[in-house]
């Protein structure tokens, strides 16, 4: 799948000085997705647009569209439009060959091309399984498959934002894919608590949209970000670095540290550390040595270290939990699981990040929430006051380029607003 990427400035200037150097002759023709050709009629130019979509000029063909119902399947699809059972094996036979058929989901998009003539006979399918993969049938002869792929273009952006409720509302708010609010909260998960941000922080970010057939599907890759959190401004920079990209503050050390700020995205303390708490079930005042997170049952909740599972089961008080030892110093607790994710075990290795549970209200407890706890040389301490040290800065034999590139990135971050 080819990937281009733009500017939008440049883009607009590329277009202009294109249409100003190549002017169209009687004999000139230009292939796209949209094929443009000249026609010479008394001495005049006439254009006309022939509209094409996987290929097919569409023009050319009457067009039934719709979604993938529940429990359909290929065969049922092409039942329904009507094709003789040995064409349907032969497209079967064909499409399984190409694409996995097992993978068709309901809900996408899939389309129909009839001939236009009084037979009205089915020339190609089409199912959309993402904005980029699409498996196409053809039915002009024999039937043949093939999976298709279109292609992204990466489009530089820059966007900027001031918080006024939420990171998510935020977005909405300044017309910007809610799912920017994912993507900063990944880079600066081991350095801003989000469930602590205040109205007036600030953020700008330089980043790529990207787009298949003019409509925006998501975010590409985010080059450079300034978060102002407290009062503090907090910068991040990709950077490739023995063939992996981070992200690293304006003096090179990474934003990565050796833990996770909290083990849940977009949520909320309900309680916090404490050594004399009333019991909400119990009635009675004692200590609580963690940080409780009011979530939606079934959130998932996140290993703050690389580890191992030590501990996973059931206790009156604690519901179902999960306890890993990330160290020889640290040691993370997570309790009131609904449940695990499929093949979580006792003695499994855990990546940072990793989903180790999902947020319930098992125990002891009255509504969905995680009570997360962690020790320190067998000790439970505030989680909220580990300092974890990061990992590995910018190497030196890099430093030269990396002081470069943050030099065009700023005048990029600059120019926002």
């Amino acid at each position: 799948m080819a990937v281009k990427k733009i500017s939008i400035a440049g883009f607009g200037i590329f277009i202009i000085i294109m249409l100003t150097i190549f002017k169209p002759t009687e004999s000139s023709i230009i292939s796209s997705n949209t094929n443009i050709y000249a026609v010479g009629v008394d001495q005049n130019i006439i254009y006309t647009d022939i509209q094409k979509e996987y290929g097919i000029t569409i023009d050319s063909f009457r067009i039934e569209q719709g979604r993938i119902k529940r429990n359909y399947n290929l065969a049922r699809l092409l039942t329904e439009a009507e094709l003789e059972y040995d064409e349907i094996n032969k497209a079967i036979k064909s499409a399984a060959n190409a694409f996995d058929i097992r993978r068709i989901k309901a809900g996408n998009q899939f389309r129909l091309y009839y001939s236009k003539d009084t037979s009205s006979t089915l020339k190609y399918f089409v199912y959309q399984h993402s904005p980029t993969e699409y498996l196409k049938i053809d039915f002009n002869k024999e039937p043949t498959a093939f999976k298709g792929t279109k292609d992204i273009i990466n489009v530089q952006k820059t966007s900027s934002g001031i918080i006024s409720s939420s990171l998510w509302s935020t977005m909405i708010e300044n017309n910007i894919d809610p799912m920017m609010a994912i993507r900063l909260s990944e880079i600066y998960a081991w350095t801003i608590d989000f469930f602590g941000l205040e109205k007036g922080d600030q953020f700008n970010v330089l980043y790529d949209e990207q787009y298949v057939d003019s409509i925006p599907i998501g975010i590409g890759q985010i080059y450079a970000v300034s978060f102002t959190h407290k009062g503090e401004e907090l910068l991040a920079y990709a950077f490739e670095q023995d063939g992996q990209i981070s992200y690293f503050d304006e003096t090179g050390k990474s934003l990565r540290r050796q833990f996770l700020k909290a083990p849940l995205r977009f949520s909320r303390i309900s309680s916090g550390y404490s050594n004399s708490r009333f019991h909400p079930i119990l009635k009675i005042y004692r200590p609580h040595r963690g940080v409780d997170y009011a979530a939606p049952a079934g959130t998932p909740i996140y290993s703050i270290g690389d580890g191992t599972v030590i501990q996973k089961g059931y206790t009156k008080s604690a519901g179902y939990y999960i306890k890993i030892r990330h160290n020889s110093v640290y040691t993370s607790g997570y309790n009131h699981l609904s449940r695990y994710p499929k093949g979580i075990k006792k003695g499994q290795r855990v990546s940072q990040g990793q989903i180790i549970g999902y947020v319930g209200s098992t125990g002891y407890a009255t509504g969905p929430h995680l009570d997360f706890r962690v020790w320190k040389n067998g000790y439970l301490i505030n989680p909220l006051t580990i300092e974890a040290p990061p990992v590995e800065p910018v190497k030196e034999e890099y430093l030269q380029k990396f002081s470069a590139t943050i030099d065009t990135l700023n005048q990029e971050l600059l120019s926002i607003n």
